[in-house]
């Protein structure tokens, strides 16, 4: 008594959106899947970089020095091994007149560094050791900073 035959009607139209929404949601989780898959991968792979025998991390390093009422940044680049470059960043012109041996002492120190790639046995002028000695201060803070 109860059993009734029900005819269920279904239209072309939406046949159609149904497969085309399954089918958006498939591509949907496989790119899901596809992006937190990559991203494990490369933290992996940076991980096992920084623990392998790489002496810095790289990047842009930097450390403050003051002078009296003025300060600027010392700026080291490094890769995995190498020191890049050494700069000086936010050097403003009282600082440059104030002190006018900051920039050649750290042209020296620098050059000096990344002919060796270290900031042991150095060499500098008599006049400008007490600068030099700040700036290789600055230049190993920077480089601490580096260190994994």
């Amino acid at each position: 008594m109860g059993s009734r035959t029900r005819i269920v009607v279904l239209h072309m139209k939406e046949i159609i959106y149904t497969l085309i929404f399954a089918a958006f949601a498939v591509v949907m989780l496989v790119l899901l899947f596809i992006m937190f898959r990559s991203r494990q991968v490369d933290q992996g792979t940076t991980d096992k970089a920084t623990s392998s025998d790489a002496v810095y991390i790289p990047g842009v390093y930097s450390a403050t020095v003051s002078l009296n009422d003025s300060s600027f940044d010392v700026q080291v680049r490094v890769d995995d091994d190498h020191i890049n470059s050494i700069e000086l960043v936010n050097l403003s012109e009282t600082v440059q007149t104030m002190y006018p041996l900051v920039e050649s002492s750290l042209e020296d120190l620098s050059a000096q560094i990344l002919d060796s790639q270290s900031t042991e046995h150095l060499t500098c002028r008599e006049d400008s050791r007490y600068t030099s000695a700040l700036l290789l201060n600055a230049i190993n803070s920077a480089l601490a900073k580096a260190k994994p």
